[in-house]
């Protein structure tokens, strides 16, 4: 019998850009690539959450049918500990794709997140899979931060954006990652050029009731929005560039999704098919990775 080594897959943070996971989990499982483990940071452990309890194609339906004015319903506001309360999203998630415990899951599967008080990172393996989910999806600041065993906690990627080294602690010998940051043509989303005297430029977001800024020459002042979501991706971005180098995967996926704005999520189309071109451009070293 030949043996097999236990294949695991890290996936990154990245805001609207993870729905790209669907793409990659999709296309390994049809190229018969079997995931012996999955760990996930913030839309990572959404995607992820909803693989390892078999649900990824329901999943990319609904993401497929999301619009601007849905994605819009989905946030509601709260204006303290974060912009949004993420309540809607998480009962959303809990409906229709993941409601169960850690253990019920026929896959393993682990969350990163951070302990607001302290800067730990954690390692979220027990009680239900969604209040994992939801804590590793705060960004600080647009959500509120989650209370968890006494402790708020907030976005793994503050520390460990693509969990590599989480998921060969859970026991995989080959590691695939996907980072999707590596090719950001632009962090907005929307447009800040503009030719002198011509009128600011706005590309309609989620985040357009906070795009507040004032009138004038060449490119507008960034809103808050875009100056919070274009700050933490670059940090993010620093920070798993060092994670990476100090524990690399064994093949490391970096789907093109530089023209997928962070909270463009009504854009999965784009997203998924970047994420199943990334696996078939990378195949020969994933079979490379699994044979040696």
């Amino acid at each position: 019998m030949l043996y097999r080594p236990k294949i695991g897959i890290a996936l990154g943070s990245g805001s609207a850009r993870g729905w790209a996971h669907i793409g990659v989990l999709l296309a390994l499982t049809e190229r018969g690539i079997a995931l012996d483990y999955v760990a996930g940071c913030s839309m990572g452990a959404m995607v992820g959450a909803a693989f390892a309890v078999g649900r990824i194609a329901e999943l990319e339906s609904w993401a497929l049918s999301l619009t601007l004015k849905r994605v819009v319903g989905l946030l509601d506001v709260g204006l303290w500990g974060g912009v949004f309360k993420g309540d809607r999203l998480i009962r959303m998630f809990q409906g229709q794709f993941v409601e169960c415990q850690f253990s019920d899951l026929p896959l393993q599967f682990a969350a990163v997140a951070t302990d607001l008080a302290t800067g730990k990172e954690l390692w979220l393996r027990d009680g239900k899979v969604s209040d994992a989910v939801r804590a590793s999806c705060t960004v600080p600041g647009l959500f509120r931060p989650v209370l968890r065993e006494g402790r708020y906690v907030v976005d793994g990627s503050v520390v460990n954006p693509i969990p590599v080294s989480l998921c060969r602690a859970m026991g995989a010998e080959v590691v695939i990652a996907v980072d999707l940051g590596s090719h950001l043509v632009r962090r907005f989303p929307l447009d800040t050029k503009a030719s002198p005297g011509a009128a600011p430029q706005r590309r309609r977001g989620p985040f357009s009731v906070l795009d507040r800024s004032p009138r004038g020459d060449g490119p507008r002042l960034p809103s808050i929005a875009d100056t919070l979501l274009g700050t933490i991706d670059i940090m993010q971005d620093r920070i798993a560039q060092a994670r990476l180098r100090s524990d690399a995967p064994d093949v490391l996926l970096t789907p093109s999704l530089g023209q997928v704005g962070p909270f463009e999520y009504h854009r999965a189309a784009l997203a998924i098919a970047e994420g199943r071109e990334v696996v078939a451009q990378m195949l020969p070293a994933i079979e490379e990775a699994l044979a040696a």
